[in-house]
Order: structure tokens, then C-alpha cells, then sequence
């Protein structure tokens, strides 16, 4: 195998660190996880360069030169200086990651917020291909989203766009978000929503098979049980799809885009799936030409490619200008 040219990829999440070799036509030739640790962010920068010394040493780059290195990062991302802002509302100290890099490896160095950094695989290797108007909403542990209008993703002044889990869908909730408010949709639709949804009901249904392992319990099961017609799971995962059903067209009313992507592991079950398709309205979508659909690209991989794409600076999103 004789490859010239790759990209470092590095997908920085809540609970692992990806970091892999991947070429500008997308292919990853190695890639290797390790634990992370979102405590705080200089926490978290201390893990991700120990773990990148050890995929250099012990893995090794198959391609003979690398010409940049990509960092997708949960939370809120200053692509524009390189600097990682916050992982989360009062988890706040701004870090240059990209001249910590830089000065690491003497690479060029592009930093992305997570969803960015899948929207942008998307958009390079995926429905993007296809169209430059489109919305990718991933529903997984959380919920947000990203808007490409006219072959642009929308970041926002403040690094702040998509973040669309905030969206208030019942004014009349006594459910505590966050963010400081009620009734927003992460808390009801995300993986962790329907978790939380799952125990805040239990109490009301003692038979449900959920009760029988509360404490290792997870959206997944909760997906689970509804197909197999438990009565709470299926309240909760019907009242899920209708909302994120909801929002979507509430989102397509803003942009006017050709394709909703659907990505996250939550969505990738057929039963939910099929459930937010049945609520949406045919003429809220019928612009909509290219439908409703689910990412092509493999959930835990979507983030590491999106990573190495803000690296190969094929588009305006990502690193220093």
C-alpha cells in the first residue's frame, strides 16, 4: 500500500477519544479508542495528548506524510482562533488546542465541534454529495443539529448553532433542562431523555420490564421494550418520535432544506425510526425532495471522518484564519 497523504482525525467525546488515519477520500486505514475524561477541559486536553503520544508510538501512520490534524470536540468551538470555548454551560476555560497541537506535531491544526464535524462528513461523503441544502440531526446521547445552506454550515456568532435540543416543545412541562428552562425536547427524545423518561414513570407501571434493572437501564432498552409492546416504553418512545417528528418539520420551516439526515445511534433502530416518518405531515415536507432519511456513513466512525475533513481544509469551517 503506497499512500501519500492522510489526515489525523481526533473525535473527542463525553466517554472516548477516536483518533485515526484517514486519506482525503475518506478512508480510514487505522484508528484506535481510548477512554476520555470530560471533567474539565484541562483534564480532558491532558488525556487527548497522552492518547495521541500512544497512537503515535505504538500504532504508527500508514501514509507517508501527514498534512494536518483535525479535532472534533464536544461543546461550544472557536474554529475561527483554535480555540475549544467550554464543553458545557459552567464547564467554561477557553484553551488554544490548536496551537497546543501545533506546537506538539508542526502540523496545521482545525477544530470543530462535534455535530459540525459530522455534518461536514455528511457533506463531504455522505447525502452531501447529493445535495448543498440540508439539515443533519443527530439524535444520540443528546440531541443537536447541523444547517448547510447553499454548501455552508451555519456556526453562528457566538460558536453557538444547532443547538436545537434546546428547543422548548411543551411550554406546560415541569421537566428542568440545563439550560435554565422547561420542556425542551432533549429531555424527551434524546437517548438520555428516554432514559430519563423511562424512570421519572416507572413508579406508574410496576409490571413494565423496565423495572426489573433500573439501575443499569438505557435508551437502547427503552427502544427495545417498545418493540416488543411494553406499555411504558411504547408511551415514551411514541411520544419521542412524535416530538423529534415535530421538530423536524419545525426545522425544515427555517431553512428550506432538499434532505433531513438523521444520525446518532437513537435513530438507527427501524421501530423508532419508521414511528418519526408516520408523524410528519406531507405538505410541511414536500419540499423536503430528497426525503427524510438516515446517514450513510457508520455512527461511531461519522465523527472521526468529519474530524479529519475540517483538517484537510476542504471547506470554511474549521481551524485558524
Amino acid at each position: 500500500m503506497n499512500i501519500q497523504e492522510s489526515v489525523i482525525g481526533i473525535d473527542l467525546g463525553g466517554t472516548k477519544i477516536l483518533i485515526g488515519e484517514v486519506t482525503k477520500g475518506g478512508e480510514i486505514l487505522g484508528a484506535k479508542s481510548y477512554a476520555s475524561n470530560t471533567e474539565t477541559q484541562t483534564k480532558a486536553v491532558e488525556v487527548l495528548l497522552n492518547a495521541l503520544d500512544d497512537y503515535t508510538q505504538n500504532i504508527g501512520f500508514i501514509a507517508e506524510k501527514q498534512v494536518g490534524i483535525g479535532v472534533g470536540l464536544v461543546g461550544r468551538v472557536d474554529y475561527k482562533s483554535g480555540i475549544w470555548l467550554e464543553i458545557e454551560p459552567g464547564k467554561t476555560n477557553p484553551i488554544p488546542l490548536a496551537e497546543i497541537l501545533n506546537v506538539k506535531t508542526g502540523l496545521s491544526v482545525s477544530l470543530g465541534n462535534d455535530v459540525v464535524c459530522a455534518t461536514m462528513a455528511e457533506k463531504q461523503f455522505g447525502w452531501g454529495r447529493e445535495t448543498n441544502d440540508f439539515i443533519y440531526l443527530n439524535v444520540g446521547t443528546g440531541l443537536a443539529a447541523g444547517f448547510v445552506v447553499e454548501g455552508r454550515i451555519t456556526q453562528g456568532g457566538h460558536f453557538n448553532a444547532g443547538e436545537i435540543g434546546h428547543t422548548v416543545i411543551d411550554i406546560h412541562s415541569d421537566i428542568s433542562c440545563g439550560c435554565g428552562r422547561r420542556g425542551c425536547i432533549e429531555r424527551l427524545a434524546s437517548g438520555l431523555g428516554i432514559k430519563e423518561e423511562a424512570l421519572r414513570h416507572l413508579k406508574d407501571y410496576p409490571k413494565s420490564v423496565l423495572a426489573k434493572n433500573q439501575a443499569e437501564l438505557t435508551g437502547k432498552m427503552v427502544l427495545h421494550a417498545a418493540e416488543e409492546k411494553d406499555e411504558l416504553s411504547g408511551k415514551i418512545i411514541d411520544n419521542a418520535a412524535l416530538q423529534l417528528a415535530n421538530l423536524i418539520m419545525n426545522m425544515v420551516r427555517t431553512t428550506d432544506p432538499e434532505c433531513v439526515i438523521l444520525g446518532g445511534g437513537v435513530t438507527r433502530n427501524e421501530h423508532f425510526f419508521q414511528k418519526i416518518l408516520d408523524n410528519l405531515q406531507s405538505n410541511t415536507i414536500r419540499f423536503v425532495t430528497k426525503g427524510v432519511v438516515r446517514s450513510k456513513l457508520e455512527k461511531d466512525k461519522v465523527g472521526l471522518i468529519g474530524a479529519a475533513v475540517i483538517g484537510m481544509n476542504l471547506g470554511n469551517e474549521g481551524g485558524k484564519e
